[in-house]
């Protein structure tokens, strides 16, 4: 078992910038690929970015060049960095870890990942 807490969601300005930790605890998390979601009222959960145990990086096109996905296996914990913010930002932000054979899951997809925080609210003004 995985279990996964956010942090550091909060009220920011238009433009501004927020990091998001997810720490977990429970297992080793080196070995796991980690995601983001968000899920704004009244729309689906929506990918963000992932990172995979070799560090390599993915992104939504919406979030590309503006977040930044980074981990640090010593501290067990995931990163996401969010600058230049825009009101269209604004959801409760999740991680998600999946670890072992990820062939035939589609990592851009709620469904592939096994582990879930609770979410952290990211509200940015206009």
């Amino acid at each position: 078992q995985v279990q996964l807490d956010e942090s550091g969601g909060g009220l920011v300005q238009a433009g501004g910038s927020l990091r998001l930790s997810c720490a977990a605890s429970g297992r080793t998390f080196s070995s796991y690929t980690v995601g983001w979601f968000r899920q704004a009222p009244g729309k689906e959960r929506e990918f963000v970015a992932r990172i995979s145990w070799t560090t390599n990086t993915y992104y939504a096109d919406s979030v590309k060049g503006r977040f930044t996905i980074s981990r640090d296996d010593k501290k067990n914990t995931v990163y996401l960095q969010m600058n230049s913010v825009k009101p269209e930002d604004t959801a409760v932000y999740y991680c998600a870890a999946v670890g072992g054979i990820l062939a035939n899951r589609n990592l851009y997809q709620t469904a592939a990942y096994d582990y879930w925080g609770q979410g952290t609210q990211v509200t940015v003004s206009a």
